[in-house]
């Protein structure tokens, strides 16, 4: 497909918008006209405009739901949500960051309290404090379902999580939740709460929760992982055994791999050497060179709680999947495998031929206009694909 923008982050961040057409995340002339505003590579631009649009989306919304228009209402806010989330992507501090996530939040809660789909808020106990989520359920409540667990990535928004499972899930039948981990959402935005690569200790907190719950049927709980959420996925069946079947899109094995291609040779060797100091001095050179890539690595590292570009990246070395652990997983994976895949090329297949469990792999080809990284194009024939395996490995009953 021809791109929108030059900017390779513009025009991934606009497929994504695209993509969420499918399942009323977005409407195409909205993107269209919104992009229309953005200059080649301007990223204060690009925040204004998707703001715009979003704003406009939430003052008619509200107007709608004081005329008792509820579905038109949720509707819009839903397209709202995305498209904050969307303008947050090139945010130029955590300060701006927060303030649009904020916006997207409010409008999904919006969206939530308006939807005639069935939606409850829940609380997951973690570690002394709790992980915020949202559990929708499909039919009555006091009759247990199979339930899918929506596994964010490093960065994906909430609405992410409607179009890359839940809205599919509830379409077939499913319960479905999602969750703000550590590093996540609301977890980072509000916790503070940083990433951790030991992702078993975020999983079975959620699993024990939903166990509990009367419409959760326990022995048909599917759990997918988006973008990074392709190494937390398979990183938490190693240890956790109480999943029925689980979807890694893509298959991530080290997650390391694609920053460390990003700088020079001899800054690796500093980082394998720990030299700490003779590092973060040669990288803030670096980056006083380039705002906009210091305000990247700004945003990279808040997730995983750190400031110094040397912790970043040893602390992104340890999100690796060894072979034996890959070989405690037991349950059916199915592993994406997209063309084009630009930040872990070739990790799917390495993940699929580790793999000792029942296993499939799917691949997602520039054809179809379903390329890249979590094929952000293809949401329909993405879901198709996905849940009709999972159809096929938990089954709904009677």
């Amino acid at each position: 497909m021809r791109p929108f923008f030059k900017n390779h982050d513009f025009d991934f961040a606009t497929r994504i918008a695209l993509g969420g057409v499918f399942h009323r995340a977005a409407d195409v002339g909205e993107v269209l006209a919104t992009v229309e505003h953005v200059p080649h590579g301007r990223a204060p631009a690009w925040v204004r405009a998707w703001t715009a649009t979003a704003d406009r989306l939430v003052t008619g919304a509200g107007a709608r739901a004081a005329s008792g228009h509820r579905r038109s209402a949720a509707a819009q806010y839903l397209r709202a949500s995305n498209y904050y989330a969307v303008a947050s992507d090139q945010a130029a501090d955590h300060e701006e960051f927060a303030g649009l996530w904020e916006r997207h939040r409010e409008a999904w809660d919006r969206f939530a309290d308006l939807t005639d789909v069935a939606v409850e808020r829940i609380e997951i106990p973690y570690e002394g404090t709790t992980l915020p989520g949202y559990l929708f359920r499909s039919g009555p409540t006091d009759e247990p379902r199979r339930t899918l667990v929506h596994n964010n990535g490093s960065d994906g928004s909430v609405v992410g999580a409607w179009v890359g499972g839940i809205a599919d899930a509830l379409a077939r039948g499913w319960n479905a939740v999602t969750f703000d981990g550590p590093g996540q959402n609301a977890a980072l935005v509000r916790q503070a709460i940083p990433f951790r690569p030991d992702w078993e200790k975020v999983i079975t907190p959620v699993l024990d929760h939903l166990a509990a719950r009367p419409e959760v049927d326990p022995s048909a709980v599917a759990l997918m992982g988006i973008s990074q959420g392709g190494y937390w996925v398979p990183r938490a069946l190693a240890f956790e055994h109480r999943v029925a079947a689980a979807v890694a899109d893509p298959g991530v094995v080290d997650v390391a791999t694609v920053m460390l291609s990003q700088i020079p040779h001899p800054l690796v060797t500093l980082l394998d050497e720990g030299d700490r100091d003779k590092f973060d001095r040669e990288m803030g050179w670096a980056l006083k060179l380039s705002p906009a890539t210091a305000a990247m690595m700004a945003a990279r590292m808040r997730p995983y709680g750190v400031t110094s570009a040397f912790d970043f990246f040893t602390a992104a070395r340890a999100y690796a999947l060894t072979d034996e652990m890959i070989g405690e997983i037991t349950c059916p994976v199915l592993v994406t495998d997209p063309e084009h895949e630009q930040f872990w090329p070739g990790q799917s297949r390495r993940l699929y031929d580790a793999l000792r469990s029942p296993k499939d792999i799917v691949a997602f080809t520039e054809d179809e206009g379903a390329d890249s990284h979590c094929e952000p194009a293809a949401a329909g024939l993405r879901g198709e694909r996905i849940f009709d395996w999972l159809d096929e490995q938990v089954p709904a009953r009677g």
